[in-house]
């Protein structure tokens, strides 16, 4: 109810945004074309592409060959699909490369080639004009010692996880620039990232942001749609489903990759109006009138939100025999005799593993192929064939339910799930009527298809809700006619297929019937084979792929491509190794330095000095010549010290950087950042009341990460680092409406929150709150702005006596990355130190592979307090405390010896 409150208030906000006129709007507003308008790509339009494709799904067991699909809830069919998907587009003309990133796993329980780095998935294309590399399964190390553990308790290391993969991206980037142009080529960044699942569609969206690259997402299935479902069950209360499922970490991640999303791939138009439509990042009102008014060239006003295309997924037809659909459905009898016995050896063994279960073989089997899970609905399916006599007559059943060795050493719901089964055909009696195997491959699949299509079988997916069905294409593409559940994807795809009946999943009743009717009309089943075979080329993997590039072409047009670039890195110079030589003119010609003198000891230390200063003045003068290519480690300060009024406590600032910098040693081997949520002037004016020069720091990162200063070289901010972080900030369009959602009572006589100009920049509105200001906690205005299409970062700071509004993809955590990257530093590199408090991005600066520094007893005062609402995602649910990366010191008491036993730490990994 609350939410559909602010949704209705959210509207009235937006009462005066029609479709708009044509007229002319800001320029700088590129046109957008619909969807009808979506050029699909083609060969020709291939030809001088090369590019390079990210894809992510971080859970479950991911190979490319003998898939262990239904081992657990985590490796159902979304991780067959991203295999597939990066085996196609790999073999698609303009495609060089594709990686699809996952999670390396070692254990006694998980075979060893889910521990293997590198799995090549496709070869790349010698035969064209232009190489390619094919596509790969990349595995990274993240979380607890890489053992397996189930996707709920992956939440924490997905910052580590985002740090390994912005590391592989940067140097495959790097690799293949200097593939495609051995002469010194531009990195190739990836042309899109593409995240599955809620997990993933974070990583991606971190990974974007950091790059500044196009980002689509796939949800597979939805938080908000499961907690709906969840609840009206009423098994468990909203905190048990929560405990349980992470549910609200997930929903956080799924409107975090929809504030960054180009483009939301949904395999149907339901997914879109009944799921997609219960965020409050997406509104299908709104997107319609953002979408005209950008083809119109009307002013959006800084409002966006990501278009939904509809791609269903593709099928691989290469398992399918057309001499088996030709001959359509060939004697069974020919083949095995009236007891079940194979009167031919060159049958598939698994046609035998089921075919021992029935007391009359040669009946119509209707076959259900799923995991395990409650949501499957298989009890219900079991319910409906054990209660009709007449559908007990004419067929038999097959259950493929995964596979297991013994139920009683399962946990969880699928040992359930399989317990209620084998009671239920207890309860029937309907022994010699269903079969139910304990194990089959993954290459068994498809003749298990073939066997119910000999016995013109039907295939059945009876589940709660599916949100796609691809078991429903694959059983079409052998010819089986199916009964499928009415919601979800399964509506398209009978639309499109034509070769079945949609049936309320929690009517027993309507599912036997339905299976009764094409199981008894012969000419009915022959129909619907006939329709299901016709029109199966809409599920092809070519087709997708080339409606997925359309779109991923057509979308990322209208993001600037990222202008990122890498610095070299800075050699050692040979003359720091010939320091002990004593023929100094040997020592500057190993350098390079173009030294004219005439041989004496005075000349050639004049022009020493000379060649020193010409260094230093180039150093100053150009970003990517300055000293942190050759650091072996930064000191990251990001100690929010203020006091209660906002004021940085001088003493305590003044004090912990010089401790800093003295353990840090002034031989250039430790570089220095301070990360802060100050504005620039104020970070400098705080620097010379304590006497410390800010050309000692490598960078600045002011005004919650949205500024970014080299005081080596001046005291501007980073032009392109503001052109990096500019993409989707709505400028002064946000600027008034911050004042109304952040506020708990809009009354202008009691305004708590007023806009700071002083503190204000163009990549970052400030506004100052009053002492005991009532204002709203940052999730609930997060959720309020997403109401209105604004995408953009709110961070309170300097004890909650400020709210920085800056770029969605502005933040001290993004900004450290995107150094890392420009400077081609190693973020295990970074020590980060900070307080046990400080602005609500404070714990975003902890967990990742860098290591972190929390120093007790120096932080009195922070603005955690208004960062969540207690309902929401829990803190062990982001941030993984007990990691050896985190470590905790006294702020009065570390010295030199605690820090370098934290480096050699690092060093020894």
């Amino acid at each position: 109810m609350e939410r559909e409150h602010l949704s209705k208030v959210a509207a009235e906000d937006l009462s005066d945004l029609s479709e708009g006129e044509k007229e002319k709007g800001d320029p700088e507003v590129p046109m957008l074309r619909i969807d009808s308008n979506v050029q699909i790509w083609q060969d020709e339009q291939a030809q001088n592409k090369r590019l390079y494709i990210v894809l992510i799904s971080l859970h479950g067991l991911i190979r490319g060959e003998n898939m262990e699909l239904g081992r657990d809830s985590d490796t159902g069919g979304q991780v067959k699909y991203v295999v597939e998907l990066a085996r196609a587009l790999g073999g698609t003309k303009g495609v060089y490369r594709v990686d699809l990133l996952t999670r390396q796993l070692s254990g006694p329980d998980v075979h060893w080639s889910y521990g293997e780095p590198v799995e090549m998935l496709t070869y790349g294309d010698r035969n064209s004009h232009i190489d390619s590399c094919g596509a790969y399964i990349i595995r990274l190390p993240f979380g607890p010692g890489q053992r397996y553990i189930p996707k709920e308790s992956l939440w924490p290391h997905i910052p580590e996880f985002v740090d390994r993969a912005l590391a592989h991206i940067t140097n495959v980037a790097r690799s293949v620039g200097d593939q495609l142009e051995p002469a010194g080529g531009k990195p190739i960044w990836p042309y899109v990232i593409h995240g599955h699942y809620a997990d993933a569609s974070e990583a991606a969206a971190r990974l974007s942001g950091i790059l500044n690259v196009p980002m689509v997402i796939t949800g597979h299935s939805l938080g908000r749609n499961k907690l709906e479902q969840l609840l009206k069950q009423g098994r468990l209360s909203k905190e048990d489903i929560n405990r349980t499922y992470r549910i609200m970490r997930r929903i956080d991640a799924e409107e975090a990759a929809l504030d960054a999303a180009e483009m939301v791939i949904t395999s149907t138009r339901q997914e879109i109006e009944e799921q997609w439509g219960l965020y409050d990042g997406f509104d299908v009102n709104l997107e319609r009138k953002l979408r005209v008014r950008r083809r119109r060239g009307v002013s959006c006003f800084g409002r966006y939100m990501p278009r939904m295309v509809v791609i269903p997924p593709g099928l691989d037809f290469s398992y399918v025999r057309m001499q088996d659909l030709s001959e359509g459905d060939a004697d069974l009898a020919k083949m095995i005799g009236p007891d079940g016995a194979q009167s031919r050896r060159d049958l598939p063994p698994i046609w035998a593993e089921i075919m021992r279960f029935f007391t009359n073989p040669h009946k119509p089997m209707i076959l259900a192929l799923s995991r395990p899970d409650p949501k499957k609905n298989v009890t219900t399916l079991l319910k409906a064939f054990g209660e009709c006599h007449p559908l007990r007559e004419l067929s038999n059943m097959t259950l493929i339910l995964g596979n297991r060795d013994d139920i009683e050493e399962m946990s969880g719901s699928g040992a359930t799930v399989l317990t209620t089964v084998l009671k239920l055909i207890d309860k029937y009696d309907l022994y010699g009527l269903v079969a139910y195997p304990k194990h089959h491959k993954q290459t068994d699949v498809p003749e298990i298809y073939r066997l119910a299509a000999k016995t013109k079988g039907v295939f059945i997916n009876p589940a709660l809700v599916e949100p796609f069905g691809l078991t429903l294409i694959e059983a079409a593409a052998y010819g089986l006619p199916v009964v499928a559940t009415k919601n979800g994807g399964p509506v398209d795809i009978m639309k499109a297929l034509n070769n079945g009946v949609l049936v309320d999943p929690h009517d027993h009743n309507a599912i036997s019937a339905a299976l009764l009717k094409l199981v008894a009309d012969k000419g009915l089943w022959m129909e619907c084979r006939r329709n299901g075979l016709k029109n199966i080329h809409r599920f092809s993997w070519p087709e997708h792929c080339r409606k997925y590039l359309s779109h991923v072409e057509h979308y990322r047009n209208h993001q600037t491509a990222t202008s990122l670039e890498i610095m070299s890195r800075m050699e050692e110079p040979m003359s720091d190794s010939l320091r002990d030589v004593e023929d100094l003119s040997l020592r500057f010609s190993v350098d390079g330095g173009d030294l004219q003198t005439n041989g004496s000891v005075s000349s050639i230390v004049e022009a020493l000095h000379q060649h020193q200063h010409d260094l230093t003045h180039s150093l100053m003068n150009n970003t990517y010549m300055f000293g942190p290519g050759k650091r072996q480690r930064m000191f990251v300060i990001a100690v929010d010290c203020y006091d209660a009024n906002g004021q940085i406590v001088l003493h305590d600032f003044s004090v912990l950087i010089g401790k800093l910098m003295a353990i840090g040693g002034t031989n250039g081997c430790t570089g220095f950042v301070l990360a802060t949520g100050a504005t620039g002037k104020e970070t400098i004016e705080a620097m010379q009341q304590c006497d410390i020069p800010p050309r000692g720091f490598d960078a600045l990162i002011c005004s919650s990460g949205s500024e970014l200063y080299y005081p080596w070289r001046d005291l501007m901010p980073d032009g392109d680092y503001g052109a990096h972080i500019d993409y989707r900030w709505p400028v002064e369009h946000v600027k008034s409406t911050i004042l109304r959602v952040a506020q708990m009572e809009n009354k202008p006589e009691e305004d708590c929150l007023i806009v700071d100009e002083e503190a204000c920049s163009w990549h970052c509105n400030a506004y100052s709150l009053k002492q005991g200001a009532k204002v709203r906690k940052l999730d609930a205005i997060h959720q309020r702005l997403r109401m209105r299409g604004f995408r953009c970062n709110p961070i309170y700071t300097k004890a909650c006596t400020r709210l920085n509004v800056v770029p969605l993809y502005a933040s001290r955590s993004y900004a450290l990355r995107y150094l890392s990257v420009r400077w081609n530093i190693d973020l295990s590199k970074l020590l980060i130190f900070v307080g046990e408090r400080g602005d609500t991005d404070h714990e975003e600066l902890l967990p990742g592979i860098h290591n972190t520094v929390i120093l007790t007893g120096l932080v009195t005062s922070g603005s955690e307090t208004l960062l969540r609402d207690e309902e929401n995602c829990k803190i062990d649910d982001i941030i993984p405390l007990e990691s050896s990366n985190i470590a905790w010191l006294p702020a009065e008491s570390f010295d030199a010896s605690a820090i370098m036993a934290i480096i050699e730490k690092v060093k020894a990994k």
